[in-house]
């Protein structure tokens, strides 16, 4: 039960850096600055994917 919600959870961080990327891209010819934080957004969400996908793999190898 527990790394299904975890499963979950990673793919939301997915989610979440193509949502930013979208805004990102969007406000760029308007708002630079405010396109640079969305960037920095996407980059933060796609380590935590990274980083909880690898936590997650550890848990279930030191379960079997």
């Amino acid at each position: 039960m527990l790394t299904k919600i975890s499963r979950f959870i990673e793919y939301i961080y997915i989610i979440a850096a193509v949502f930013f990327t979208y805004e990102a891209i969007n406000t760029w010819s308007t708002d630079p600055n405010k396109a640079y934080l969305y960037i920095f957004f996407v980059v933060i969400a796609i380590f935590m994917f990274f980083f909880r996908r690898n936590f997650r793999k550890k848990i279930e190898k030191r379960n079997e």
